[in-house]
């Protein structure tokens, strides 16, 4: 096949395929609808003027982790500060537990829970990037490279809930640390598979860290936008794909939407049993995002939190899933969890000096138009107390306007689908290459297709390399600084 590509939607995953596609001497355009490129990777005054909130993702353990990223030499293209502390859990009426990069220190730290936790984790460290690529290598129907990393990992995150997770932890401080990873997955606990999710973003705390971008998540997608335009590639924003059929021109389209989205915008070029089963997809919980401007730091009871980019607020291992389980049933808990980033002292220059913005979100039902910032405020005050004072400004985004900023988080779902065991083996049909559709030159790029959610570009990359083995005939580029073009012009 000769002709351009055009990729729909630029979040970590478009822009990934984009620039792969590019690279390989392929003509390329992206279309956006939004005025500006980056997905889920945007930094802008959302609160008050001059003071920079990320917009959706804040902090990235994948960024330096993945394979994507990694051949994209993005740790050399964006500058990354990487804590001592991954992250933090407050607890009330003592000391906070704390992921440390140091597995031994955050262990020491746990007290009696803390041989459980390191004998929990090192097996999957000792093996940490045979366990990156069972969970982000691609399709769950493929061997893994490294079976004993992938059974280490499937395991663990088997024993949730059962005597066996009991027997380890019960309901300590141990448990809780591991508990704020796993409600990253955003569904009811315990399960299988946000375990998975929380063990792999748990280990990552103690190996290349949760980094922190230099000036917001838009660098990351400043860095991708530059290359793709290097290499020749176009973007429009401020283009909506509505229709695929104004896409004619284009030998190849990836879509970065949603499942749903791609039913829709698709229609007829793709066979009804699979637009079926892009429509029984099932949305995941939403996200209701409250960002706060302050006069300075959070002021934490325990001062060591300080020192994490990452909060995780809602006490105990029983008590979170208490509340994650409440979402599930469609209902707002009091007490929710909420996921905190506190990035200016780590990143101080972004913002004026004396100001402290601060990001977070916490899961709701989906569709939810409840203003949750209340609740919000009042789990940072219960382990930062005077928090209130120290507030300048509010902006609270539901989960139903948050569907209304990018329709792609359908309910404000921002993980493109449920995280379920189901939905992560097929995702969004059971294949070999979930990101092929059965249409000729027709590619899923998304969070809703393997390897799942997560600012990490692996399945706009997937895509992309499948659309060059079997629509184009050439090889997958080099991504590098150095990197050329090996499959010559793709025009031809």
């Amino acid at each position: 096949m000769t002709g351009p590509a055009a990729v729909i939607g630029s979040g970590p995953n478009g822009l990934a395929a984009a620039v792969t596609l590019a690279r390989a001497g392929v003509p390329v355009t992206v279309f956006e609808a939004a005025e500006t490129a980056g997905g889920g990777m945007r930094t802008s005054e959302l609160v008050a003027p001059g003071v920079l909130h990320d917009v959706c993702s804040a902090i990235h353990p994948l960024a330096l982790a993945t394979g994507f990223f990694g051949e994209f030499a993005l740790a050399r293209r964006v500058d990354f500060v990487v804590p001592e502390a991954s992250y933090a859990h407050p607890l009330d009426g003592r000391r906070a537990a704390v992921a440390y990069r140091d597995l031994g220190r955050t262990a020491a730290e746990l007290g009696p829970d803390g041989r459980a936790y390191a004998r929990l984790l090192r097996p999957i460290l000792r093996r940490i990037d045979g366990a990156v690529d069972f969970a982000f290598g691609g399709s769950m129907l493929r061997l893994p490279r490294d079976p004993v990393a992938a059974a280490t990992v499937a395991l663990r995150a088997l024993e949730q809930g059962s005597p066996a997770w009991n027997a380890r932890f019960g309901d300590g401080d141990g448990a809780a640390l591991l508990t704020g990873a796993f409600a990253h997955g955003i569904g009811a606990m315990p399960s299988p598979s946000t375990a998975a999710v929380g063990l792999l973003l748990g280990a990552l705390a103690h190996a290349s860290g949760w980094p922190v971008p230099v000036g917001g998540s838009q660098a990351i997608s400043d860095a991708l936008t530059a290359d793709l335009r290097a290499h020749g590639g176009r973007l429009e924003t401020g283009h909506a794909v509505d229709d695929a059929r104004e896409l004619d021109a284009f030998a190849v389209k990836i879509f970065d939407t949603s499942a749903r989205d791609l039913a829709g915008i698709a229609g007829d070029l793709l066979p009804r049993r699979y637009r079926r089963a892009l429509s029984r997809f099932r949305p995941g919980n939403g996200v209701a995002k409250v960002d706060l401007v302050l006069d300075g730091p959070v002021p934490w009871r325990d001062p060591r939190v300080a020192a994490a980019p990452t909060v995780h607020l809602g006490g105990s291992r029983g008590e979170i899933a208490a509340a994650e389980r409440e979402v599930a049933r469609g209902r707002h808990p009091d007490r929710p969890f909420v996921l905190l980033a506190q990035p200016t002292d780590f990143d101080p220059g972004r913002n004026p000096a004396g100001v402290h913005a601060i990001w977070s979100y916490t899961h709701v039902p989906a569709g939810s138009d409840t203003d949750v910032s209340e609740r919000v405020i009042a789990q940072i005050e219960r382990f930062a107390p005077g928090v209130r004072d120290l507030v300048r400004a509010v902006r609270t985004t539901t989960a139903e306007a948050l569907a209304g900023y990018n329709r792609n988080y359908i309910g404000g779902d921002i993980a493109g689908g449920a995280v379920t065991l189901r939905q992560l083996l097929a995702r969004p049909a059971l294949s070999r290459e979930p990101w092929r559709t059965p249409a000729r030159g027709v590619y899923l790029a998304s969070s809703s297709t393997a390897p799942g959610p997560g600012v990490h570009g692996l399945a706009g990359w997937y895509a992309a390399r499948a659309a060059l083995r079997h629509d184009y005939r050439l090889p997958a580029p080099r991504l590098g600084l150095d990197g050329g073009v090996p499959g010559g012009d793709a025009g031809q």
